[in-house]
């Protein structure tokens, strides 16, 4: 036998780990349990009995025991230290699982893998494909009631737990305990490469990530890897051609929910990053961060074929492209050719009609925000471009250098 048990209860008790049979159910959250004590013990942390917060990021827990073990991952403590290798853990059960690699001893093993035996369970369904807890709505399967639970709340909408600070809800109490990080400002997890901290765990995994190099997920059609999931979903969209954030004002699409929200502020008018400099606005903080580069003239950025430098590294890319003939977006209506991607849009719109720039003044539409800005001057009065010799001002500069012509003949 892998395990010695020498009462019947405890022999019942055993059994339903290997069953998984849940015989305790939460009434507030839906999660279940096999032993009695855990279900006990779970229940304090809706009730708050005995629970036990953290100070440094407010997690809380239904046992001192557990908080202790949290502790360590702030401070990061690691009282057991391997006596083979050094190798040190916060927590003992970590430790005596390390140590099985040094004797070699396997108790519960899948494939090449050594595991405890409920973990085992769970992981043998990867293999095996089951997946028993269906959802009624969507028909979308789970290995686990627990993970089914948490993806019934998308269906019901229920968000039980509302911060009171700005309202906003969540379907998991662990999710507003770190939403309200950003309230208090408290950022308890710090890189220990660079010294940025970050208010949740798992931004600081993500940005660890760009001082080992790691980047776990990987593209199937083209092989290009990513730091975080979300980046491969929304790059995965190249390939499909999947647009799912609509802009509700204009029907234009997009693949990424930034890209729309940044969309928007050309209706809304919103630029808040503002130029010191020449009080120039923007919509974005990367374009105000690029535009810098006027007033300071910097420009690292040089063509090995010709010696021209530029402010942007994208600037220069393009350039290249003079030089190459590469014209790498092509017009799948009529065939013609571009060497930048917002060159193949603008023309799309020839093709489509579109006009997503409309004037707030005479409601005339633009297919390129450029033509709006030069348009705009019509009801502004604004004449930027005056002739050195006779004084007279232009609101384009293309009128402007035409002009000057009269006074070179």
């Amino acid at each position: 036998m892998l395990e010695s048990l020498q009462h019947e209860s405890d022999l019942l008790q055993h059994d339903q780990i290997h069953t998984e049979e849940n015989l305790y159910e939460c009434n507030e959250c839906r999660k279940t349990f096999n032993l009695k004590q855990n279900f006990l013990e779970h229940k304090k942390m809706h009730t708050g009995e005995n629970s036990h917060e953290c100070t440094e990021c407010g997690k809380v827990f239904s046992r001192v025991s557990s908080l202790t073990l949290h502790l360590r991952s702030h401070t990061g403590k690691k009282a057991y230290k391997c006596n083979k290798c050094g190798k040190a853990f916060s927590q003992k059960e970590n430790f005596l699982s390390h140590q099985k690699h040094h004797t070699g001893e396997k108790p519960y093993e899948c494939g090449k893998v050594s595991i405890q035996m409920p973990t085992l369970i769970r992981h043998q369904k990867n293999h095996t494909g089951t997946k028993p807890y269906a959802c009624k709505e969507c028909g979308k399967a789970f290995n686990g009631k627990a993970y089914l639970t948490e993806h019934e709340k998308i269906h019901t909408g229920e968000k039980p737990f509302e911060c009171n600070q700005c309202g906003r809800a969540f379907s998991q109490k662990q999710y507003l305990i770190k939403h309200q990080n950003i309230h208090t400002g408290k950022k308890p997890f710090k890189c220990s490469e660079c010294g940025k901290a970050f208010s949740q765990k798992e931004n600081l995994i993500i940005h660890q990530r760009i001082h080992t190099g790691e980047k776990p997920y990987e593209c199937k059609g083209c092989g290009k890897a990513f730091i975080q999931k979300s980046s491969l979903i929304r790059h995965q969209r190249s390939h499909t051609g999947e647009k799912p954030y609509t802009c509700k004002e204009c029907g234009k699409a997009f693949s990424g929910k930034s890209n729309l929200t940044e969309h928007e502020k050309i209706h809304i008018g919103e630029k808040p990053y503002k130029c010191n400099e020449c009080g120039t606005i923007f919509r974005q903080k990367q374009y105000l961060i690029k535009h810098h580069n006027i007033h300071t003239g910097e420009k690292p950025y040089e063509c090995n074929k010709c010696g021209k430098a530029f402010s942007r590294i994208t600037s220069l890319i393009v350039h290249v492209r003079i030089h190459t003939g590469d014209k790498p977006y092509e017009c799948k209506v009529c065939g013609k050719a571009f060497c930048q991607s917002s060159s193949l849009t603008v023309h799309m719109r020839s093709h489509t009609g579109e006009k997503p720039y409309g004037c707030n003044e005479c409601g005339k539409a633009f297919s390129q925000f450029s033509t709006l800005a030069l348009h705009m001057r019509i009801h502004t009065g604004e004449k930027p471009y005056q002739c050195s010799e006779c004084g007279k001002a232009f609101s384009q500069k293309s009128h402007h250098i035409r002009h000057q012509r009269i006074h070179i003949h």
